[in-house]
């Protein structure tokens, strides 16, 4: 059967997608930041999943605010990199998973999660960063992707528990598919950052290092988070931290924690990285 062995976690910042494409990784401001990946592309190199389930959200590329789901799964045979506003991403088409993807959509909605279903979908910077992150600048992208898109753009976001159940049932789905297939989860998004307002350039190092260390030191308290507490302690945008949450709540109660990487600033953000395995599972 198939199954979520491990998953990680990181942030999605396009600038850092900007670096890699204009050959900015080496410079002394960005060498920093992607040298906090390099243990994760090796593990990556030996791990070599099949299947990749990717939450992020979306920038404004597939959905525009006049209609933005909760929860939306990407079943497409494959997935184009969006044009932003300065032209697509010098990066493969992202291959889809259209199989096991409609199994997990058929689950969820059984499992009362109204997923929305996307037959089509271009894919942003959201997707695409944490693909180079892990994989560097290739010629095509070596996993299948199941795209699953959060909302964290338009009042009201699902709550921190909402998306760890989601992870649960997401864990449940890929478990009763009927092929042998080495998953992984992914939760993109965050740390704090806030890009707008008064508090434009926020960063909570303090709140960010608690986040990381209570994915395996305390997870539970991690889903008592509120909006409001994401919102004063971590910016408007630190929001997306609930989508590190549908990737914790898949891997079960005990996982092991590999690697973890913070640094700051990469553009006007902090960056986090994490990667967990369910314990008890060989290396």
């Amino acid at each position: 059967m198939a199954r979520i062995r491990s998953g990680l976690a990181t942030s999605h910042v396009p600038a850092i997608g900007a670096a890699l494409d204009l050959g900015k990784a080496d410079a002394p401001y960005w060498q920093p930041v992607f040298a906090g990946y390099e243990w994760t592309r090796r593990w990556m190199a030996h791990e070599q999943p099949d299947v990749v389930i990717l939450v992020y959200n979306d920038h404004a590329s597939a959905f525009m605010l006049d209609m933005v789901p909760t929860f939306a799964i990407g079943c497409a045979d494959s997935f184009v990199p969006a044009d932003e506003g300065w032209g697509p991403r010098p990066v493969p088409v992202v291959p889809g998973c259209p199989q096991l993807a409609a199994h997990l959509a058929q689950s969820l909605i059984l499992d009362d999660f109204d997923m929305t279903i996307l037959n089509e979908m271009e894919v942003d910077h959201g997707l695409t960063v944490p693909l180079s992150l892990m994989f560097g600048q290739v010629s095509e992208w070596p996993v299948k992707v199941i795209p699953i898109c959060v909302n964290v753009t338009q009042f009201p976001p699902p709550s921190g528990d909402r998306c760890w159940r989601l992870g649960e049932s997401l864990a449940r789905a890929v478990s009763r598919y009927d092929e042998d297939l080495h998953v992984q989860i992914w939760g993109t998004g965050g740390m704090s950052h806030q890009l707008q307002g008064a508090r434009a350039g926020l960063i909570n190092q303090e709140f960010d290092r608690r986040f990381l260390q209570n994915l395996t030191a305390d997870p539970q308290a991690l889903r008592r988070i509120s909006h409001l507490e994401y919102v004063r302690e971590s910016g408007s945008e630190g929001i997306e931290l609930i989508m590190w949450l549908i990737m914790r709540g898949a891997l079960g109660k005990q996982v092991e924690e590999l690697h973890r990487f913070y640094h700051v600033p990469a553009s006007n953000t902090a960056v986090g990285h994490i990667v967990l395995r369910v314990e008890g599972l060989a290396l």
